[in-house]
């Protein structure tokens, strides 16, 4: 399984850190060309390498880092997105009228034409996600939600790999409701730090 973060502010770099601490090899992409990411992504690790959007979207599974709008921009880097598994760890806030009452995971899954779409590791701010999710015995948790069951589970695999304590919510409109922003308001379990400790 290949794995790649598009977008390296803030979030993509946490969750960067989260891929080196475990020596699991990702990709780093945004905008910006691969020479200008390369300095921070080698400082945070040898296991994470800057490469073009073009060469960054061969992975199996892309996690969406950027700003909510920009998912349009990375949608058309393939025609069909067949085969993928794409993390949107992305908010819209305050929500847009143009979602038109979709929960804007939903929005973004339409732009992504053939992947599996999961909402995850959006609800952490930055410097939060980025520590280390192992504390006291306990693992951070991270919540997923997806209108396709099948596609929780390698991601859920994933978050464990990487330290976290997965928490599967269900549909986006469900359970998934509770980590995105509605109208002017975010959903319940946004920000909230929460810990799950080993059985």
């Amino acid at each position: 399984m290949s794995y790649a973060i598009v977008g390296f502010g803030k979030i993509g770099q946490a969750l960067a850190h989260a891929f080196a601490r475990k020596n699991i090899d990702v990709t780093v992409a945004s905008r910006r060309p691969p020479e200008a990411l390369a300095p921070q992504a080698r400082a945070i690790g040898p296991t994470v390498v800057a490469k073009s959007l073009r060469d960054a979207v061969e992975a199996d599974t892309i996690i969406l880092a950027t700003p909510f709008w920009e998912h349009r921009e990375v949608a058309k880097a393939l025609p069909n997105w067949e085969g993928k598994t794409i993390i949107d760890a992305t908010n819209a806030f305050p929500v847009p009228e143009e979602l038109h009452g979709l929960p804007s995971s939903a929005f973004v899954a339409k732009a992504f034409t053939g992947a599996k779409l999961v909402k995850g590791f959006n609800h952490l701010i930055a410097a939060t996600l980025a520590t280390d999710p192992i504390v006291e015995g306990g693992h951070r948790v991270v919540f997923l939600s997806s209108d396709d069951e099948d596609a929780i589970a390698p991601v859920a695999a994933l978050a464990k790999q990487l330290g976290f304590a997965p928490v599967k919510l269900g549909k986006l409109n469900e359970g998934g409701a509770l980590v995105h922003a509605r109208g002017r308001t975010w959903g319940q379990l946004i920000f909230q730090d929460l810990f799950k400790k080993e059985q």
